[in-house]
């Protein structure tokens, strides 16, 4: 579905029934890789994909410099709009992690529990040049040139080396993304620094890692529980940066165990 907002439109994609439980998906990966998490979850929850903007039909921001906020203003329009009470639960991974993170920074009233997965505070300066590459990519050759470069990032070669067509069935998603909306999206992870605001942060929140994550190591997600006073960690073995892929199963025992445990 597409709801309205001041700045264009938001797609959702709906399904379930139940509680509210919104996913907001990361910049490498699109909310389509969160299909066996969706299946397993709409059994108890009504689950709400959200397309950040410039991602799918969701239209860009006005601004050429949107900020993580801005995102996650976005996110609470649509929340509002899809009725989502303050037991709703958000999860988020990569770049949806920090705008979750940020949601709860800004709009934590508004719902419950907070899953941030594979995320942290701020980047290192290695790290955000990494994003400066891959935003100049992306501007300069359009999705195609920063394609591989992106993809390396996200999955660890054990899990390749499993799923040898993986890599072509994310490319075949990365291509389709909007340049200057993922060029955006690098140049906002690049400037954010989340260490100030995260003790704000009220609401129940988990934090998973992937034990061989290179893009958000499982030290930088330790420091957000760290920092966050009703926190817990779970750390996945043997996975990267896309548990929804790579270990849904365990991906899913970790969340049930979390909202049982409420």
């Amino acid at each position: 579905m597409l709801l309205e907002a001041e700045h264009g439109a938001i797609e959702v994609d709906t399904t379930g029934s139940g509680p509210d439980f919104v996913i907001v998906h990361s910049l490498l990966t699109g909310p389509e890789a969160f299909a066996e998490v969706t299946r397993s979850l709409s059994e108890h929850h009504t689950v709400h994909r959200l397309y950040l903007p410039g991602f799918g039909a969701s239209t860009s921001l006005p601004t050429p410099n949107p900020s993580v906020a801005d995102f996650a203003d976005v996110v609470a329009i649509a929340m509002a709009q899809l009725g989502c009470d303050t037991d709703s639960v958000v999860l988020g991974n990569g770049l949806g992690s920090f705008v979750a993170l940020t949601l709860a920074i800004d709009h934590g009233r508004a719902f419950g529990p907070l899953i941030a997965s594979n995320t942290g505070a701020a980047f290192s300066d290695e790290r955000k040049g990494a994003f400066t590459t891959m935003s100049d990519l992306a501007e300069e050759g359009g999705m195609p040139a920063v394609a591989d470069v992106a993809l390396q990032r996200i999955f660890p070669p054990p899990y390749l080396e499993a799923h040898p067509a993986a890599l072509e069935e994310r490319r075949s998603v990365l291509v389709g993304v909007n340049p200057a909306a993922f060029a955006a999206a690098c140049r906002a992870l690049a400037v954010l620094d989340l260490h100030d605001d995260l003790p704000r942060i009220a609401n129940s929140t988990l934090v998973i890692g992937g034990a061989i994550d290179q893009t958000t190591p499982p030290e930088m997600g330790r420091r957000v529980a760290e920092q966050i006073p009703q926190a817990d960690m779970v750390v996945i073995p043997d996975c990267g940066h896309c548990p929804q892929l790579e270990q849904p199963g365990e991906m899913l025992s970790a969340i049930n165990n979390f909202l049982a445990d409420l």
